[in-house]
């Protein structure tokens, strides 16, 4: 199954009354195998979860630690990047050159690796001293 499939499949399934923008994620791991999540609200804004998050949760719990390639999908006009937080999630767990490609309902794509989305990423070996 391609990302953009993947990502396309599961966007309906976000969870997204307040604001009614919804997001789907797909995620390759290094293993090969694919994972998604949707975007999760809560009436506590700051409590919801991201689309990116639940891949990546979801990742986790099969097993895998390493991602290969990211798609997200939301529907709006131009290609949403990921938000900070995400994008700090995807830099622990992708390496700099992996490709992101971020798209909207209606076909549009922009691709960036994630060393683009957050260039001044640091990671757990920075903790080492703390």
């Amino acid at each position: 199954m391609t990302l953009s499939k993947a990502a396309r499949d599961i966007w309906p399934k976000a969870y997204a009354p307040y604001s009614n923008f919804k997001v789907g994620a797909a995620i390759r791991a290094a293993s090969g195998r694919v994972y998604v999540g949707v975007n999760v609200e809560n009436v506590a804004y700051p409590e919801g979860t991201c689309a990116e998050a639940g891949a990546i949760a979801a990742m986790i719990a099969g097993g895998d630690t390493k991602i290969a390639e990211v798609y997200v999908i939301a529907d709006s006009p131009d290609p949403v990047p990921p938000c900070g937080g995400c994008r700090q999630k995807l830099a622990e767990f992708a390496a700099g050159d992996v490709q992101v490609t971020m798209a909207t309902i209606k076909g549009a794509e922009k691709t960036v690796r994630v060393s683009d989305l957050l260039p001044g990423a640091f990671g757990a070996g920075h903790m080492k001293d703390v």
